[in-house]
C-alpha cells in the first residue's frame, strides 16, 4: 500500500535532487575556469605580442656582486637578492620562467643593446643620460651611501667633505657621476679609483687605499657589517633616485607587460614583502 502510494513521488523527488546536484557542478565548474583566468601566473597578463617572451623565458642582465641586490649565495651559483626575488615574482605573473645572465655592470647597456638580454634589472638607477638610450620601469627609490673607515677618521660628513681625499667606486655606476660632479665645486679634486666590482671597491677602502668608499645605501650598510667593524656607514644618503628595469627603446610590449606585472606583485603584497625581506620597505615606490 506505502510502496504503491509513494513510489512515483520518490522518484520525482530523486530526479529532481540529480537535477539540483548537476546544476551546482556546473556552477562550481564555471566559477573554477573564472578564477583560471584571472590568476595572476596563469595568464592574467597577454604577453602573445610580446616577441622576447615567446619561448616562455624572460632573460635577465645583472652584475651579481651588490648584496643585498644581487649576490650569489656563498660557495654556490645561486643568485638571491631583492632583484633576484623580485625578477622572479614579475615573471611567474607573466607565466614565464626567469633566467639570470652575469655581466659586468659597465657593460649591461650595450649589451641590451645587442639582444644579449631582454632586460637589465642590476641596481640600475635611473638617470636622464641612460633614460636617452634605453627606457626604465621604476621599482624602488635608493640614494648613494658613504662607507669610511671605522671611527671616521676624516671627520667626513657629506659629498662636500671628499674633496682632497682618495675614494673608490665602481665604474660605470651613478656614485662616478657624483663625484665629478662634486669635484666642479672642489678646490682640491677629489681622487676617483675606479674598480671594476664594488667588492674591490670596498677592498680597497679596507687595506687603505681609499679615504672613503661610494655605493647604492643599502649595499654599503651590507659592506660594514661585513667588514666585522673594520668599515662604518654614514647615516645619510646622497640624491635617492630610483632604479629601474632597463628595457630597450625598441621594446614597448615588453616594457607595458613589466608595468602591469609590478603593479600585480605590488597589489597581491608580494611587493612589501619582498621588501622587507631585504630591510628596504622605506625604498617602496608607488
Amino acid at each position: 500500500m506505502r510502496l504503491r502510494d509513494f513510489g512515483k513521488p520518490l522518484v520525482f523527488l530523486s530526479l529532481l535532487l540529480l537535477a539540483l546536484v548537476l546544476a551546482l557542478a556546473a556552477a562550481c565548474g564555471d566559477d573554477d575556469d573564472e578564477d583560471t583566468g584571472d590568476d595572476g601566473g596563469g595568464g592574467a597578463i597577454d604577453i602573445s605580442g610580446v616577441p622576447e617572451l615567446e619561448d616562455g623565458k624572460l632573460t635577465v642582465g645583472s652584475d651579481i656582486a651588490y648584496a643585498p641586490i644581487e649576490f650569489y649565495i656563498e660557495g654556490t651559483e645561486t643568485p638571491d637578492g631583492l632583484d633576484i626575488d623580485l625578477a622572479k615574482a614579475i615573471a611567474e605573473v607573466l607565466g614565464v620562467e626567469v633566467e639570470f645572465v652575469n655581466s659586468g655592470f659597465d657593460g649591461l647597456i650595450g649589451a641590451l643593446g645587442t639582444d644579449d638580454f631582454d632586460v637589465v634589472m642590476s641596481a640600475m638607477t635611473v638617470t636622464e643620460e641612460r633614460s636617452k638610450v634605453i627606457d626604465f620601469v621604476p621599482y624602488i627609490d635608493v640614494g648613494t651611501g658613504i662607507l669610511v673607515p671605522a671611527g671616521n677618521p676624516n671627520n667626513i660628513a657629506s659629498i662636500e667633505d671628499l674633496c682632497g681625499l682618495t675614494v673608490s667606486v665602481q665604474v660605470g655606476t651613478i656614485q662616478v657621476d657624483q663625484l665629478e660632479a662634486a669635484n666642479e665645486s672642489c678646490d682640491d679634486e677629489i681622487n676617483i679609483v675606479t674598480f671594476d666590482t664594488n667588492p674591490l671597491a670596498v677592498e680597497d677602502l679596507r687595506t687603505g687605499g681609499a679615504d672613503a668608499q661610494l655605493a647604492d645605501f643599502p649595499v654599503t650598510f651590507v659592506d660594514a657589517e661585513a667588514s666585522e667593524g673594520d668599515l662604518e656607514v654614514l647615516d645619510v644618503q646622497i640624491d635617492p633616485a630610483p632604479y629601474g628595469i632597463a628595457v630597450r627603446k625598441s621594446s614597448t610590449a615588453l616594457k607595458s607587460v613589466l608595468e602591469q606585472a609590478l603593479d600585480a606583485v605590488q597589489a597581491s603584497g608580494d611587493y612589501a614583502s619582498i621588501l622587507e625581506k631585504w630591510s628596504l620597505s622605506d625604498a617602496a615606490v608607488d
